[in-house]
């Protein structure tokens, strides 16, 4: 039953922006993850680890590995010292179709060091476009396990974000959730300005502190814009720009359970625990996507002629 009413949700959004589930492979792929073309190697196949394979699919050159190997490389990154931090982008819907009407924010955005796609629509588009990429690799995700990670090293780690006046209670739910993590927290005024005197400020905080990662948590596209304006200054390691996932992280929002979340409805789940904040992003402004879809489809069709 359950499987039903997510099939005709998905039929509606579909038909709304002018595709047929019957005889249109787009929507087919994108509403159930059907693979309708043979795949094709990722670009740059003959990768390093320091320079995976990438797939370019919406204008962004997206990181062509599955979970696990997104861990190791960016353990890897994390150890880096020098002149500059690694930053860490996970792209979603929602800012596919923000970016395609920030022309100028979203060239910023396209040099992130690693682009992630956090989403199934994502990689059901890649299977579809016949550039595969292997699984999602969300910031929820890799924010638990890059925890998990640095409390097992002995690294030190920031986060920026949460609400103002937070700070001890955040601090002591990361001591209890993940034993032995050395985290400092500071969360921003609400009207943080990332290039800003307040944005500068947490960019020498984090020169100070020196942590091997660093999470933040402000939001698209602010948290980008610090991420990519500070992290030159940096003393190494890898800012990740993960949006809610300190909540996720603490338990603070639950996740959907792993079957929603493999099935690619993970969005519904997320609308039906908050509809009062996300029912605009999820049902009106995310439906543009398809178009976002149709145009790169073409875009590819013309190409391959």
């Amino acid at each position: 039953m359950t499987s039903r009413v997510l099939q005709n949700q998905s039929c509606c959004l579909c038909e709304a922006s002018g595709f047929s589930l019957a005889t249109d492979p787009l929507s087919l792929t994108i509403c159930f993850g059907f693979d309708t073309k043979a795949s094709s190697p990722p670009v740059n196949s003959h990768s390093t680890a320091s320079d995976p394979p990438r797939v370019r699919l919406f204008d962004l050159d997206l990181v062509a590995v599955d979970f696990a190997q997104a861990v190791t490389l960016l353990v890897t990154e994390a150890t880096h010292s020098g002149n500059g931090a690694k930053v860490v982008a996970t792209p979603n819907v929602d800012h596919l179709v923000r970016l395609d009407g920030m022309p100028a924010f979203r060239a910023r955005y396209a040099h992130a060091d690693y682009l992630f796609a956090d989403g199934m629509p994502l990689v059901w588009a890649s299977r579809m476009l016949g550039r595969p990429l292997p699984e999602r690799v969300t910031g929820s995700d890799l924010t638990v396990a890059l925890c998990k990670e640095a409390a097992r090293h002995g690294w030190r780690i920031a986060m920026l974000g949460g609400m103002p006046g937070q700070e001890a209670t955040l601090k002591a739910l990361f001591a209890k959730t993940y034993p032995g993590l050395q985290v400092e927290i500071r969360c921003p005024s609400m009207q943080f300005d990332p290039v800003g005197a307040e944005g500068n400020a947490a960019a020498q905080w984090i020169r100070e502190y020196a942590p091997q990662l660093i999470f933040v948590c402000l939001g698209m596209p602010k948290q980008e814009t610090w991420a990519l304006h500070h992290a030159p200054a940096l003393r190494g390691g890898v800012v990740l720009c993960v949006g809610a996932a300190m909540d996720f992280a603490l338990g603070l929002q639950r996740r959907a359970p792993l079957a929603v979340q493999k099935s690619g409805f993970e969005w519904l789940w997320r609308l039906g625990s908050n509809p009062r904040r996300l029912w605009r992003r999820y049902l009106v402004d995310d439906r543009k996507f398809l178009s976002l879809l149709w145009r790169e489809w073409r875009r590819s069709r013309d190409a391959s002629n």
